[in-house]
């Protein structure tokens, strides 16, 4: 046996050998040092499933909550405001103003000609007017409920980052469609209580730095506060601290422009001279003085006074924007936390309107993993049994059934490698992917083994292209029908087609040319 006449069976093996390395080797945890958050030593975090294989499972084989949720906001489509010379800077200040909402609330995507607001107490024929305002002639009629599918990818991107980031690993958020066409955002987060997650990802999640300062007015001293830096203006993030006897604080690295502003701000209202040490807003609420506020969606959590160092590295510009760093002070660790979590992720585009939740104990999902394993057993055996009855020859029915799982074990090491983690879907895909192999296997057999004997080499690959011909149409079948469910957010038929058309793939490119190799080298030898 050369390698050269059997390098299908040595890729089989190869494949074979990186699925078991997937499986089972040693992953490690200890990882990079630049997301490692530097706090007291009781803090923990959550490992790996402590099991014998790197295999995650999903929420169905270990237990955890499902949330599915609506994003609160309204869809002006048709706006009219696809045009190259729409100012889009002028739009959202009018619209958020005459709305009395954030100008952060408002969204205006040109590229979709759509304008979205995000605010559960505005109505349509408020959002009509505001629109008129800002010179759009736009009706009711052409107004929905709901966001627009760029506002769901975003909101999904962040909460995968902020799911992933905030200690609740292997779980995820994706965008699925119901029946009535409505989109809604599905979170499910394995081996997490509701509470938990709820917490995690109930908020937007904006940060901001706002200066808050006094202005001498003829009424008086009047306080006013103008945001300087807002998350999309951060270009750093360093771990959180908490140093002996001070503070807990986040190190943030500003981007250029975002720290000319600050820097201009600061300097213009007085921080750098009159302001610096001069910050009251824990001892007088009412008459705070010079304060930097950081405030995470519109609720101040702390403020900071200006220290001299920073004002006088304020004042000298070259050695403030070649370095725009600085820190976020904050009054506890939880707050501290909170921040880095929320600027890592992003800050959700609108609030999450919760339409069901669903938990599901893990001492009742443990319960699955074996069902499930039982079940996958004993559909292998009832094939087992039909093979040897059909051929009743060991040296065919032995080398199917041992391909047919060396299948469903690189799949395994195929959801081990990419992080798939693993759900009553995916199995039953395992099992689908066993049935359409074994019956590919069988083609081969009978057309080699039912057409005469095979005497030549050239025999035996003019009968297999024959029966390859055939397993290749159907494996085409196959993925053009699945491919739809694998495509679309159809929830768990998604998953079931995921793995089918992996399967078939795995089959008709490596185990089945597999096969093939055995059975021409079993058959030539005994011919001779």
């Amino acid at each position: 046996m050369g390698i050269r006449e059997n390098w299908r069976i040595v890729a089989l093996v190869v494949l074979l050998v990186l699925s078991g390395i997937s499986l089972f080797a040693p992953t490690g945890t200890a990882g990079g040092t630049d997301n490692v958050t530097q706090v007291d030593a009781n803090e923990t975090q959550l490992s790996a499933d402590g099991g014998i294989t790197n295999l995650q499972y999903g929420l169905e084989l270990s237990g955890g909550t499902r949330l599915r949720t609506q994003l609160v906001g309204l869809t002006a489509e048709n706006a009219g405001v696809a045009n190259q010379d729409t100012d889009v800077r002028a739009i959202r200040q009018t619209v958020s103003g005459e709305l009395g909402v954030d100008a952060i609330d408002v969204n205006v995507r040109p590229e979709s000609n759509t304008v979205e607001v995000f605010d559960a107490n505005v109505t349509k024929e408020e959002f009509a007017a505001a629109l008129g305002e800002a010179g759009l002639d736009v009706s009711t009629d052409q107004i929905r409920d709901g966001v627009t599918s760029a506002t769901f990818e975003t909101a999904e991107n962040v909460l995968d980052k902020r799911i992933n980031k905030g200690g609740l690993t292997g779980g995820d958020a994706s965008t699925v469609q119901a029946a009535t066409g409505e989109d809604f955002l599905v979170i499910e987060v394995p081996g997490a209580t509701r509470s938990e997650v709820k917490e995690l990802i109930g908020e937007p999640g904006r940060v901001e730095i706002v200066a808050g300062y006094p202005v001498q007015t003829e009424n008086g001293t009047e306080y006013r506060n103008e945001t300087v830096v807002r998350q999309d203006g951060i270009t750093r993030i360093t771990p959180v601290r908490s140093p002996d006897g001070g503070r807990p604080y986040v190190g943030i690295t500003l981007t250029d422009s975002t720290a000319e502003t600050y820097r201009q701000v600061l300097i213009d209202k007085g921080f750098t001279n009159e302001g610096v040490g001069r910050c009251r807003w824990q001892q007088e609420p009412e008459n705070p003085g010079y304060c930097l506020y950081t405030v995470v969606d519109g609720e101040r959590r702390s403020a900071a006074t200006m220290t001299q160092d920073l004002a006088t590295t304020l004042k000298d510009e070259d050695a403030f924007i070649n370095n725009p760093s600085f820190r976020i002070t904050t009054n506890n660790l939880s707050d501290a936390q909170e921040i880095k979590l929320n600027l890592e992720s992003g800050a959700l585009p609108t609030e999450l309107d919760i339409q069901s939740e669903m938990y599901l104990a893990p001492s009742l999902a443990q319960e699955f993993k074996p069902l499930a394993l039982v079940t996958g057993l004993v559909a292998w055996l009832v094939v087992s049994g039909v093979i040897f009855y059909r051929y009743r020859e060991a040296r065919v029915a032995v080398p199917m059934l041992l391909t047919a799982g060396a299948e469903v074990f690189i799949l395994l090491g195929f959801a081990s490698a990419v992080g798939l983690a693993l759900n009553l879907s995916h199995i039953a895909g395992l099992i689908a992917v066993i049935g359409t192999g074994v019956d590919d296997l069988v083609i081969i057999a009978d057309e080699i083994l039912q057409r005469g004997t095979v005497a030549t080499g050239r025999v035996f690959e003019s009968r297999f292209r024959k029966a390859f011909w055939v397993i290749g149409a159907a494996a085409a079948t196959t993925i053009i029908a699945m491919s739809p469910l694998a495509v679309l957010s159809l929830g768990e038929l998604q998953g079931f087609a995921i793995v089918t058309i992996v399967g078939v793939l795995i089959g008709v490119l490596v185990t089945r040319p597999a096969y093939g190799d055995v059975l021409r080298n079993l058959l030539l030898e005994e011919e001779e």
